[in-house]
């Protein structure tokens, strides 16, 4: 292998380990004619609804709709705060990467983040990883449980790439409040469609 192919090789591989870093990252600090493809549906009548270029996703009015962008969110749901004690709002939050040119399908994603969780993630522990197949998506589901300064929070990811885009939704939860907020969190991100 020449020189320029190693540093080349090394350029992507930095890339790709910013990507996988950004997703986690930003999951952390989380305190149209075209045909759609969604996780599921089942969603009730009176949820809210975001409508992007690329996707849409449902959400209940007892969330909390920030779209400001802030470190690099398309957007974040905050669950309400349930007394002056609840320091840490219940999230759901999306990130969208651009791997144009990156060559990195779903299953080097996974890889990439799992090693990432494992590594870079203060007590990172992996509880769960599973492909999920649908009749039009596949995307890779991961709950993980990290330490976030004083906080014990419990993660649960869904991975897709479609057209060269990955999408991370996330659930972040205070890990003895992840229970009580799993099944929204879930009925929240599978109500996502991608354009």
């Amino acid at each position: 292998m020449g020189l320029n192919n190693i540093m080349i090789k090394n350029k992507t591989m930095k890339k790709i380990k910013l990507f996988g870093l950004t997703s986690i990252f930003f999951s952390l600090i989380a305190c149209g004619q075209t045909t759609q493809k969604n996780v599921q549906s089942d969603i009730p009548d009176d949820w809210k609804t975001i409508d992007e270029s690329f996707f849409t996703i449902q959400y209940p009015d007892s969330f909390e709709l920030n779209k400001s962008g802030q470190m690099g969110m398309s957007f974040i749901l905050l669950s309400k705060q349930t007394s002056q004690q609840d320091l840490f709002r219940e999230n759901v939050n999306l990130i969208i990467q651009d791997l144009t040119g990156q060559n990195i399908n779903l299953d080097k994603y996974v890889e990439i983040s799992e090693g990432q969780i494992r590594t870079m993630i203060t007590n990172g522990n992996i509880i769960e990883s599973k492909r999920i197949k649908t009749d039009d998506l596949e995307y890779q589901k991961v709950i993980y449980t990290g330490t976030q300064g004083q906080f014990k929070l419990k993660f649960e990811q869904y991975y897709l790439i479609v057209k060269q885009k990955a999408y991370i939704l996330t659930l972040t939860c205070e890990t003895n409040q992840f229970d009580k907020y799993q099944a929204i969190g879930e009925k929240i991100m599978n109500s996502f469609k991608i354009k």
